[in-house]
């Protein structure tokens, strides 16, 4: 199979990459991390940790990994209609929080808006810009708030 795109070529703004350090355990980052994204405008109303679920179902032996499902509903419903339904396929953003060490926690998101243009999933056109615009201010101000 060849990819539609070259991944080596993309840059990390291009898909709304956004890396944060938190020095907090992890347990402690992950409530952290719910809380300021829902105060810049994003709810959780889904999230799990895999590596509870790997490590208890594979023995994985995996360090903590949490995904909060952030979602602003106003915002999904118009990237519904914009994308025909298509990016409920992609539904929440994610953003995910991994303990690198203990006491050191990385928090990772990228922008679903931006890789379902990037694939075709979704219009490149102005009403998807702005979704793009407004979910990218609301991470944004996220990630400045991590502290």
């Amino acid at each position: 199979m060849t990819l539609p795109i070259d991944p080596a070529a993309i840059d990390p703004d291009d898909i709304g990459e956004a890396q944060a350090t938190l020095e907090m355990d992890h347990d402690e980052a992950v409530a952290h991390v719910r809380e300021v994204f829902t105060d810049a405008g994003m709810g959780v109303p889904v999230e799990f940790s895999p590596s509870e679920l790997l490590n208890e179902k594979v023995d994985a032996d995996r360090d903590p990994y949490h995904v909060l499902g952030a979602c602003n509903p106003a915002i999904a419903d118009r990237a519904l209609d914009a994308t025909d339904g298509k990016l409920g396929a992609l539904m929440p953003c994610n953003v995910v929080v991994w303990e690198e060490e203990p006491g050191v926690q990385r928090v990772y998101h990228v922008s679903i808006m931006r890789i379902a243009r990037l694939v075709g999933m979704a219009p490149d056109d102005e009403e998807m810009a702005d979704i793009v615009a407004e979910t990218g201010a609301i991470v944004d101000e996220a990630f400045e708030n991590l502290g």
